[in-house]
């Protein structure tokens, strides 16, 4: 006879790690990346290598999200160096081969990953509703650093996508001609300030960019989305949850289809959180720049709830360790996911 199911029993779950890193300026021995700044040496990229593999090691993502490399040779070389093993590593448009030299003009996010790969694409383009005209550089309608989005499937069968991002940073946008020469004085506090609003205005055609492709990703669908990387703002602020609309879904039980919740706000280990979350520091004050958020699909208790955040944990010791261009001035910010597995029962 067949065996009853204990209307009890707890559920089985599956774990997926996802991890976000800003590696700073992940560059091959001897190649110029920004004007003002040496090229490694090869010493110095050694240094670089050993310690990313050692963050990776400790890591042990399944997923890793990857901002400012500018070359993919030197990411795998890190991860390499990490002993781990994944099957796929990708950073569109920092490739190394014949006829491809890295990154030009900014470095370029990437992923690496264990899970099977169902599709990879770079989003170079903003849909026309999010363009915006920004004082003295025009229409500004395409990604800096374009958004990876990847769909990705868990040994379960699971299907879920992935958006790795870096947005447009705080620091003023000054105008440069085509060699990179200055336009305008940084020193004037009038050029400063329009400057500082391109910036900001750059940032948030970017996060609408991005808000209108979560739409996109989740309206009436029940495929899981996990958005990480450097959004260069607080979780609360104006950009990011113009991403998320997190705000909106706590008053709008329908907008939660395409909400995104902030992966330590959501965690179940409610004793793990501290306030030690910061991933930046900038002129001595803690920032919450580099974020995980994830669809309702991972938040414990949602209508379409298929798991939850276990824990997210933050990686920031290094931040108090000096200056030095072979670590990172991030904290890398890692989260752990469950899944229920199809078979689980629950009481009711």
């Amino acid at each position: 006879m067949p065996q009853k199911t204990e209307p009890n029993q707890p559920p089985r779950w599956a774990t997926l790690t996802v991890a976000s890193c800003n590696v700073l300026n992940l560059a091959q021995p001897g190649r110029a990346f920004y004007a003002g700044q040496d090229p490694y040496s090869e010493a110095e990229h050694g240094r670089k290598l050993d310690w990313l593999g050692d963050r990776f090691k400790a890591l042990n993502a399944d997923v890793l999200a990857v901002q400012e490399v500018w070359d993919e040779v030197a990411l795998r070389g890190a991860i390499a160096r990490s002993g781990l093993r994944y099957t796929h590593v990708t950073v569109p448009g920092a490739e190394n081969g014949p006829g491809q030299h890295g990154a030009q003009g900014t470095p370029r996010v990437g992923l690496a990953t264990r899970l099977k790969v169902e599709s990879v694409t770079s989003i170079t383009d903003f849909p026309a509703q999010a363009a915006l005209d920004v004082p003295g550089l025009g229409r500004h309608a395409r990604f800096e650093r374009p958004p990876l989005l990847a769909t990705l499937e868990m040994k379960h069968g699971q299907r879920v996508h992935v958006l790795t991002a870096h947005l447009k940073s705080k620091r003023p946008k000054f105008l440069q001609d085509d060699q990179g020469r200055p336009l305008e004085d940084p020193d004037d506090p009038n050029v400063a300030a329009v400057a500082s609003v391109r910036s900001l205005l750059m940032r948030a055609a970017e996060s609408l960019a991005l808000r209108l492709k979560v739409v996109e990703l989740l309206h009436r669908t029940h495929t899981p989305l996990i958005l990480m990387g450097d959004l260069n703002d607080g979780p609360h602020s104006v950009t990011t949850q113009l991403i998320a609309a997190t705000t909106s879904a706590a008053y709008d039980k329908g907008a939660r289809d395409t909400a995104l919740y902030n992966a330590w706000d959501v965690q179940v280990g409610a004793a793990l959180r501290r306030d030690v979350a910061y991933s930046h520091i900038h002129l001595g004050f803690p920032e919450v720049l580099d974020q995980v958020l994830v669809s309702e699909e991972f938040v414990a208790g949602q209508r379409h709830s298929l798991g939850d955040v276990l824990r997210l944990d933050v990686f920031n010791d290094h931040l108090h360790e000096g200056r030095d261009r072979s670590r990172s001035d991030h904290g890398f910010v890692r989260a752990v996911l469950r899944v229920r597995l199809p078979d689980s029962h629950t009481a009711p």
